[in-house]
């Protein structure tokens, strides 16, 4: 069993969604098989096995740069040709901490947006009637 495990960690982030597909179809190889034709679309099963090689390399470079460079790149990117107030919104609505939301939308929009100055406090008037009273 140990034998299996390394390989499968070897296999890395694939290694796992695959375990946890086969685990999900009760280990029949058919499921796995139709699990995976059904990723691949239309290519099929070697378009399934190729999506799970693509989890694995996008898995490297996450771990090696870090979710937030990839994040701020990713959104640099998209701010050349997208509306910065939807990329906002976007933001907003991801699965992220707030502090990871905080920086993304500071990269993106360094502008810091604050409440508007109150102005000078409005003067009270006293209205005095100088007609004697009689």
């Amino acid at each position: 069993m140990d034998e299996l495990v390394k390989k499968i960690a070897g296999l890395g982030l694939p290694g796992i969604l695959f375990v946890i597909a086969t685990s999900a179809s009760g280990g029949s190889v058919a499921a796995v098989v139709a699990m995976l034709s059904s990723l691949g679309g239309p290519l099929g099963l070697l378009g399934g096995l190729g999506l799970l090689g693509l989890v694995g390399i996008l898995g490297e470079y996450i771990g090696a740069f870090g979710i937030e460079t990839i994040l701020k790149f990713i959104y640099t990117e998209r701010s050349k040709t997208e509306s910065v107030r939807f990329l906002l919104k976007e933001i907003q609505e991801l699965p992220i901490t707030d502090d990871l939301k905080l920086k993304l939308k500071h990269h993106i929009s360094p502008v810091v947006i604050t409440e508007p100055e109150q102005g000078p406090t409005p003067r009270t008037v006293e209205i005095v009637d100088d007609e004697p009273v009689i």
